[in-house]
């Protein structure tokens, strides 16, 4: 879990001005009674005492979790979101003021009731959200879709990050539970399944060894299943612990495609499979290269631009906008990686996440035409864990079934 110099220091300098304020206005609107403005400052010297600790401590060390920190905060965030909110709202209210007009007390009637929803909506997303498993079904339609594989499903699930439920095996149990319960011909998972180190994975290895389907279970690695976010005393030790991942999914029965591409049978048709290590954006490590997994040159009877129905498997959506789209003709691509920032706003069939601002393709199915004319499309699954912080506001943790289909129905 990496905390930015910058970031830290912005939100030190904001705790402490909505500190101060509220501090201020508290005398000002209690003149009478300064337990009031006093029982607040000590609140706040404690809070700050407590994020001090919080970000002090290591969290690059491969000994170091990062549970207590990830909780603690997200405890402080949940108090100075709201906090500053209230703020902004009382500072509005106070600018009729500067025509020595009286103000506005937006602070006490709208601050505080926006102050208070935020702070709920914060702690239902980490209490009950993060736990609400949604299935999302969508189809697939293309007239290269073999005739074996009309009506095939396929369910995907993404970046569990399982070091965030410490040895809490109950969602994922769940999570399998729901899975195998669709009865799905093949299961992929898109990558990121700890947050910092392999042996996140190790209370889950049981639990996630029941995903059964016909067909198996497929797997890719993602940008944190690499162990890039931890210091390690030597590289070796890095590329232990990434084997040691390896070895785990294996033995669990899932096979990992890296770089690699297999097939899927029934009877006489085939699909392609492909998939691709993490496709990291720069400053990013990039592992992914998809000519090593499939052949480039239309010369070879297997190539990117065959008339073969392929699905790839790649975690980062980007990699299907800057790459894929560009040199292929690769029908169907699952991602995952946004987790649509973990916040997805709704309003009927409207949807927005903050992830938008940052990815064209952040969650659900898109279309793009590759420079053939040929139409390809991604699906992007929000993922069912979360990363740094341990909440979801709208972004229910997601098992999506794909069912292919040979024409609309």
């Amino acid at each position: 879990m990496r905390i930015p110099l910058l970031m830290a220091l912005s939100l030190c300098i904001l705790s402490i001005a909505t500190d101060i304020y509220i501090y201020f206005d508290l005398r000002r609107n209690f003149p009478r009674r300064p337990i009031v403005a006093l029982t607040y400052g000590i609140f706040a010297v404690i809070c700050w005492i407590f994020i001090a600790v919080c970000m002090l401590m290591p969290r690059r060390d491969s000994d170091s979790g990062i549970l207590f920190q990830m909780w603690g905060i997200y405890s402080y965030l949940s108090i100075l979101i709201p906090k500053t909110l209230f703020c902004l709202f009382s500072l509005i209210g106070q600018i009729p003021g500067l025509w020595k007009s009286k103000g506005v007390r937006l602070g006490l009637f709208a601050g505080l009731p926006v102050a208070c929803l935020v702070f709920i909506s914060m702690w239902w997303g980490a209490a009950v959200t993060r736990r609400q498993i949604e299935v999302v079904d969508v189809d697939v339609v293309s007239p290269r879709v073999p005739d074996a594989f009309d009506g095939y499903r396929i369910a995907q699930i993404s970046d569990l990050h399982t070091g965030t439920w410490g040895d809490d095996t109950s969602f994922i149990q769940t999570l399998v539970d729901s899975v195998n319960a669709l009865k799905p011909d093949v299961i992929f998972f898109t990558g990121d399944i700890v947050n910092r180190q392999s042996s996140e994975f190790a209370p889950f290895l049981r639990t996630l060894s029941r995903l059964k389907a016909p067909d198996g279970v497929y797997s890719i690695l993602g940008n944190h299943d690499y162990g890039d976010y931890v210091d390690w005393p030597s590289e070796a030790d890095k590329r232990e612990n990434l084997q040691l991942l390896k070895n785990w999914e294996r033995q669990i029965g899932w096979h990992m495609l890296n770089n690699e591409r297999t097939q899927l049978i029934r009877g006489n048709d085939t699909i392609q499979l492909i998939g691709v290590e993490n496709w990291g954006e720069p400053p990013f490590y990039q592992y992914g290269h998809l000519i090593d997994a499939y052949p480039f040159s239309r010369d070879s009877v297997y190539n990117l631009n065959d008339n073969r129905f392929k699905i790839l498997l790649t975690h980062n959506p980007e990699h299907w906008r800057r790459e894929v789209t560009r040199i292929s003709n690769i029908d169907l691509s699952l991602a995952g990686h946004t987790h649509a920032m973990q916040t997805v706003f709704r309003l009927g069939p409207w949807k927005w996440s903050p992830s938008a601002l940052r990815y064209e393709q952040w969650g659900g199915l898109y279309e793009k035409q590759n420079p053939d004319g040929e139409t390809l499309k991604i699906y992007v699954n929000i993922g069912a864990g979360e990363v740094g912080m341990p909440f979801r506001i709208g972004a229910t943790p997601e098992i999506t079934i794909l069912t292919l289909r040979k024409k609309e129905i």
